[in-house]
């Protein structure tokens, strides 16, 4: 298996006596997400999403997980170098969308959920890079071979590219789909009782647009009361229908994500990261796969809403098993709160402050 090199981080080394709350966070629950990583990392398991390769010493690390590891809390301490970031960072939150859907479309559900395109070429080594636009990490091969870029959120939502493929479900409306676009997987719940897991399979590779940020930017939103709740009731109320002003807005974030049905038995775990495998709640985050690569332990101090309404101390130790298009910079992760409503609405109320310290491989 490929290994790359730890690159140089701004900040310092510190001891594991630095890390307040270490020895009382429950480890064991922090090392058993540390060890489905090590399983994929020895195994060079298929990434859902490709990331930087295994840093230098991990995979020896992972190894030993599977081995006769010491009890947690030492053998974190034996294999890694805690390393403070220098610049504190944002965490937010995320989670498993629950929604109601149809199988075919009918009067109140009639938006669609597209699987991947045939024509579809991911480009994560080699980007298409267009004059006077971003590198673009998909593209569309034409019948003659050549690439080009793909149709963005807007022309794939107008055009004729909906009626290409069988939708594989039908939404209430275009922001059940955004948000599930947003989070990247999605149980759909139907009528007769039954559900489906939607797990990422793909993206059009056309740069991402937050469109909470354009709500604030626009007067829509005050940032204090900015949440997904708040997102979706603007959303709405200024119109999520063809050609209103929320839909015209989503669709300036020309990022669309496509979907398949998964009934794999590492999808009945928990929604699948971007490392190919079921994220844990408080435990997984998504990390910047072109900095970071898939199974770093992470240490993360903040003051967040993480349990209740209210703000308290959160330091735990995080595994780093997912990516996301919005995920930019060392000191930025997005945190996996589980499935349902009150997941998601503590996901919500998340956009906090953080102190990170990445658990570095020792090497040597």
């Amino acid at each position: 298996m490929m290994s790359s090199e730890i690159a140089p981080f701004r900040g310092e080394a510190v001891d594991f006596e630095t890390l307040d709350g270490f020895e009382r966070d429950d480890l064991a629950q922090a090392f058993a997400a540390f060890r489905r990583s090590a399983e994929a990392i020895v195994s060079n398991a298929a990434l859902l999403r490709p990331a930087r390769p295994a840093f230098l010493g991990l995979e020896e690390i992972s190894r030993a997980a599977l081995g006769d590891p010491d009890e947690p809390a030492a053998f974190f301490r034996r294999w890694f170098q805690p390393f403070r970031l220098q610049k504190r960072g944002l965490l937010t939150g995320y989670y498993e969308v629950e929604v109601e859907a149809r199988r075919q479309a009918e009067p109140g559900f009639a938006t669609p959920v597209l699987p991947r395109p045939a024509d579809l070429v991911t480009l994560n080594e080699s980007p298409l890079v267009v004059e006077g636009g971003s590198p673009l990490f998909a593209a569309r091969r034409r019948p003659d071979g050549a690439l080009e870029p793909y149709p963005s959120r807007r022309e794939i939502e107008e055009g004729p590219w909906l009626s290409l493929s069988p939708p594989l479900a039908y939404l209430a409306d275009a922001v059940e789909l955004f948000l599930i676009q947003v989070q990247g997987t999605a149980r759909l719940t139907f009528a007769d009782g039954s559900s489906e897991a939607l797990t990422y399979d793909g993206r059009n590779g056309r740069p991402y647009t937050s469109v909470g940020r354009l709500l604030i930017e626009r007067g829509l939103v005050e940032p204090e009361r900015m949440s997904l709740a708040v997102l979706k009731e603007t959303l709405r109320a200024v119109g999520a229908g063809p050609g209103e002003a929320g839909r015209r807005l989503m669709q300036e974030n020309e990022s669309y994500v496509f979907f398949r049905l998964d009934d794999s038995p590492e999808r009945a775990l928990g929604p699948i990261g971007g490392a190919g495998l079921a994220l844990s709640e408080l435990r997984s985050i998504a990390v910047d796969r072109t900095i970071w690569c898939y199974g770093l332990p992470f240490w993360i101090e903040a003051q967040i809403p993480w349990r209740s309404a209210d703000a308290e101390s959160f330091a735990r130790l995080m595994i780093a098993q997912d990516t996301g298009s919005a995920i930019i910079g060392e000191t930025r992760a997005d945190l996996y709160f589980g499935s349902g409503e009150e997941a998601g609405a503590l996901a919500g109320g998340i956009r906090h402050e953080a102190q990170f310290i990445a658990l570095l491989p020792k090497i040597g």
